[in-house]
């Protein structure tokens, strides 16, 4: 897959959604913080990423507005099918230097992956590279609530194998669901929570905050929180109120309420 613009020809190797409903967890809490990674401002329809080599093996990431485009493309991809990603020159809204996400894969027969001199964007940026993944902080929170959303039956087994055991009293987690119940009366940022398709009738929910990152279902079977102060660490959310915490809704009610609040795809 290639394609043609300004700086000659771009050996695309994948693509991404940037959009309110759909971001790479690894970029930000929210939609407009991942767009300021980037330096383009949060539009509701969202942008495609595009991620390529130059014909000197150079990284670069592609920022363009034809979102349906790239979505076609990610689905085709998806079940195995070949899709030439060429996104029209005019759709293109800046090219940047760097990758923001880890790729394994390379363009075959031009140079190594590499980063381009600082400044070859023309922004005067440091090119985009993803966060190291050495020490635990809020890169790794939001990609351990992404895993657990992915492998949810999983997750949701063990809770039942251990007995649905919480960790009630813990002052970070108590935080977090205070914080995620109080976006039901001040509703966050877009992207802030996030709502997906699970099974007939049911969500996956994703909502994060300072610190902090949630996941569940609006089934109310389990919910888990992973936070920045726990390196590794997952917390089940209790099922019933605390009657010590009377702030605090139970776990059917605070996952309804984030549903109500949530971004989904159209």
């Amino acid at each position: 897959m290639s394609e043609e613009d300004e700086g000659g020809s771009l050996y695309v190797l994948t693509a991404v959604l940037l959009t309110p409903t759909r971001f790479p967890g690894i970029m930000g809490d929210d939609f407009p913080e991942a767009c300021a990674l980037l330096g383009v401002p949060p539009v509701a329809d969202g942008y495609g990423l595009v991620l390529g080599q130059d014909e000197e093996g150079a990284r670069w990431t592609v920022v363009v507005d034809d979102v349906s485009l790239v979505a076609a493309a990610i689905a085709s991809w998806d079940c195995g099918m070949e899709y030439d990603l060429s996104p029209d020159e005019r759709t293109i809204v800046v090219s940047l230097a760097g990758w923001p996400l880890e790729l394994t894969v390379a363009a075959s027969g031009i140079p190594e992956p590499h980063d381009p001199e600082q400044g070859a964007d023309g922004t005067g940026r440091v090119p985009l590279a993803p966060p190291s993944a050495d020490t635990w902080g809020p890169v790794q929170r939001r990609m351990g609530a992404d895993q657990i959303a992915r492998e949810w039956v999983d997750w949701s087994e063990r809770v039942a194998a251990d007995g649905g055991a919480a960790a009630a009293a813990h002052p970070g987690l108590a935080r977090a669901l205070t914080e995620a119940a109080g976006y039901a009366n001040e509703p966050p940022p877009p992207g802030r929570v996030r709502s997906s398709f699970a099974s007939e009738g049911v969500r996956t929910l994703r909502a994060d905050g300072p610190g902090w990152s949630l996941v569940g279902r609006t089934d109310g079977g389990a919910a888990f929180v992973l936070l920045d102060a726990e390196p590794g660490e997952v917390l089940t959310v209790p099922q019933d109120a605390d009657p010590q915490r009377p702030e605090l809704p139970a776990l059917p009610d605070l996952l309804a309420a984030l549903d109500r609040v949530a971004t989904r795809p159209a």
